[in-house]
């Protein structure tokens, strides 16, 4: 089970955005900014990776087996909570796991001192860049001709779907995992 924090729009994305699609005022900026959370929402699930940075709650299996996590890229790990079948939730102590985080930001945990604990849950922060304007230019370009093509095709029932260029935007970033 994994949660992730919301991305929280900011005034620079809304004003890139209202550039981009020519809107002259404010007076759109609750459904741009709707348009804009599904682009992105869109644009992480095809790269397999979450653009701004947020917190990431992950449960996982309290095993000594190495654990990849789901979230990435993971820049920072800031807790491993014990969850067992029955009670309280608990701290786990730094010498009861170990954390790995490679260059490319993917996670592994391995527990090595599970206690009375079946479950685990790592609070992390995942993400690429801390704002819209850190992101690389070509997923924000990606990510603004999404928008523009929701924002046309809106009441479409025939929408043929995101257009070619924006796909070609993102592929060099997009990330797979092999199971």
């Amino acid at each position: 089970m994994i949660s992730r924090d919301a991305v929280v729009l900011d005034s620079a994305m809304l004003d890139e955005a209202r550039a981009y699609l020519r809107l002259e005022n404010e007076e759109e900026d609750a459904s741009l900014g709707t348009i804009l959370l599904g682009a992105i929402g869109h644009a992480e699930a095809y790269l397999g990776q979450m653009l701004l940075r947020r917190n990431v709650r992950e449960v996982l299996p309290a095993s000594t087996a190495w654990q990849r996590l789901t979230a990435l890229p993971v820049t920072l790990v800031n807790s491993v909570t014990g969850i067992p079948a029955e009670g309280m939730p608990f701290a786990l102590l730094a010498e009861a796991y170990k954390i790995e985080v490679d260059a490319h930001g993917e996670a592994w945990l391995r527990i090595t001192q599970q206690g009375s604990a079946g479950r685990v849950e790592v609070a992390c922060l995942a993400g690429m860049a801390l704002t819209w304007a850190e992101l690389p230019e070509a997923i924000r370009l990606g990510i603004l001709r999404l928008a523009a093509h929701l924002h046309l095709h809106r009441d479409n029932p025939d929408d043929p779907g995101p257009p070619e260029g924006v796909v070609a935007l993102l592929r060099p970033w997009r990330r797979r995992r092999i199971a």
